[in-house]
């Protein structure tokens, strides 16, 4: 029988600190001493967990942080109603065996109020989700920044499925000479390809069979590439289309270099990103695309 070790749940940042130079001491020289982050706004379903996984592969000393943060909500975001389960994520996160959860109160973070020193996600974090969210991608990278000062670990892990905020991450974390090294884990979908998010559970049936078209499409895009840009956006709006339940937000293909949509005739690996409501429920998801080019 497998007994399962509840993590230390600590919502202090001098406590964190201790509890994690202590494990970081008493651990072999090497990977066990490696601390690993998973930056988590909890509601943890089995995408997070795989986050968790791809940590203790990278090091010994794996730190989630469950803390929903104001600064990436607009005036038009409920913050208030945002899932917060924090007994079923840490039970969760036992069955990993995960060492420490660090799950600060707000005005932890935030002594003051909010924060008046931002990280400024640059002209991307305008785009797409940011253009939606305005000011979320600050907030995002402004909490990201403060938990790796907290942590001081040698590796965070982000999904993809964030595509946007994996760039903005990436680009800060450059721009900024960080240390910290980044691990991207692969989306995990549902067996039916559907992407795996907390939003996933607030759907109706008929609009989770609705919701499928976001993935359909982008497979349909990937295998249409091979033809060119044209030939991808076609056979993702073909999709898409058909689905009634599926009002479309934008469906975009960005260059992994610099996150811009593509102009016609790009060729080379590229990144499709959709954005869309089912019924009041609004989904995101992506997919990576190589362009050929368009029949002569």
């Amino acid at each position: 029988m497998n007994v399962l070790i509840k993590p230390e749940v600590i919502s202090t940042i001098d406590g964190l600190r201790e509890r994690i130079a202590a494990a970081k001491n008493r651990a072999e020289p090497g990977p066990a001493a490696r601390v690993v982050l998973v930056p988590t706004m909890g509601a943890l379903h089995a995408g997070h967990l795989s986050l968790v996984r791809r940590a203790h592969a990278r090091g010994g000393i794996v730190v989630v942080s469950i803390f929903v943060n104001p600064l990436q909500f607009g005036p038009t975001e409920d913050l208030a109603s945002y899932p917060r389960t924090l007994d079923a994520d840490v039970a969760a996160l036992a069955a990993e065996g995960v060492a420490f959860v660090f799950a600060p109160e707000v005005s932890t973070m935030y002594p003051d109020g909010a924060a008046d020193t931002r990280v400024t996600a640059g002209p991307v974090a305008a785009l797409l989700e940011g253009a939606v969210r305005p000011g979320h991608f600050d907030g995002m990278l402004t909490v990201v920044t403060k938990l790796i000062n907290i942590v001081g670990p040698d590796v965070v892990v982000f999904g993809q499925k964030d595509a946007q905020q994996v760039f903005l991450v990436q680009q800060a974390f450059a721009d900024l000479n960080m240390r910290t090294e980044i691990e991207v884990v692969p989306i995990v979908r549902e067996p039916s390809g559907l992407a795996l998010s907390s939003r996933n559970r607030r759907l109706e049936p008929t609009e989770k069979e609705a919701a499928l078209a976001l993935s359909a499409a982008l497979a349909a895009a990937a295998a249409a590439a091979p033809d060119g840009l044209q030939a991808a956006q076609v056979a993702a709006h073909t999709i898409l289309a058909a689905q009634p339940l599926v009002k479309l937000d934008y469906l975009v293909v960005v260059s992994p270099q610099d996150f811009q949509p593509v102009a016609a005739g790009f060729t080379g690996p590229a990144r499709m990103l959709v954005a869309a409501h089912v019924g009041s429920i609004r989904l995101i998801d992506n997919e990576a695309i190589d362009l050929g080019s368009a029949p002569a």
